[in-house]
């Protein structure tokens, strides 16, 4: 039975299995390694992680894949399949924990899983996602550009971007109709109150179009004056927008609002 991809829950399926030796390459399984894998889909990286890992927690949302994704690791006792959405799913609760997530995420979630991840799954130090190519360069994109925005400075705080690789339309059945990319990163110590500072960058760019203190006071983070204080003892102005300051500007200005 063919079965086809959901786009309610932003899947796509792999059907090339060179694929997997790139994610290998990325991911660098270990036997001591747990992973977690969000959206395993029909299991062909889902086996070819339990082949080479510890175990592997594969959360999964879609209940009617139930038997080709259990049909695809039967016989491998270390792999402990989840069904339920993986933004709802107690995951910090997993038990061992896990320390790398390698997953080819399901676009409509792939953001915010990963943002989440960084300070909600403190056991992960290594991610090696699929994820729509603009995503991937929304990651790690430099201040001042097009694509450089909360998400930007939220991983360029907790991570080090350790690969990148374009994945061709064709690995998928059927082929997406965007481009997708690998991109793998590794986890650094996170700034203190990473919570209160990931609110602040947030709100910084719930408003792009305005100066930094406009958005930050539009989003209730900080008056205007007191932004403007702030951006003032950075030595910037305080006409500035959010996407000029640098990731690590935003931890100088956290401190100076305190």
């Amino acid at each position: 039975m063919t079965i086809v991809p959901k786009k309610g829950y932003g899947q796509h399926f792999l059907a090339d299995p060179n694929i997997l030796e790139v994610i290998g390459r990325l991911a660098e399984p270990a036997p001591s390694d747990v992973v977690l894998e969000i959206g395993p889909g029909l299991g062909a990286l889902t086996r070819y992680l339990a082949d080479r890992v510890e175990l592997v927690h594969a959360v999964e949302v879609d209940r009617s894949l139930a038997q080709r994704l259990e049909a695809a690791v039967d016989g491998r006792t270390n792999v402990r399949i989840l069904w339920g959405d993986a933004m709802r799913l107690d995951l910090a609760a997993l038990e061992p924990a896990p320390t790398k997530l390698v997953a080819n995420l399901p676009y409509n979630v792939a953001t915010p899983i990963v943002v989440e991840s960084l300070d909600g799954l403190p056991s992960v130090v290594e991610w090696t996602v699929m994820v729509q190519r603009e995503v991937a360069d929304r990651f790690f994109a430099k201040p001042r550009t097009k694509a450089y925005g909360a998400v930007s400075v939220l991983l360029q705080l907790a991570t080090d971007r350790t690969g990148l690789h374009p994945v061709s339309r064709t690995v998928f059945r059927p082929p997406p109709n965007v481009d997708s990319a690998l991109v793998a990163f590794r986890r650094r110590d996170l700034p203190e109150d990473y919570r209160g500072l990931k609110r602040l960058v947030e709100a910084a760019f719930a408003h792009r179009r305005k100066t930094l203190p406009n958005s930050l006071e539009l989003a209730g983070a900080a008056s205007r004056q007191d932004a403007a204080a702030a951006l003032e003892s950075l030595g910037r102005p305080t006409n500035v927008r959010a996407e000029e300051l640098a990731p690590g500007e935003y931890v100088v200005l956290r401190d100076a609002l305190a």
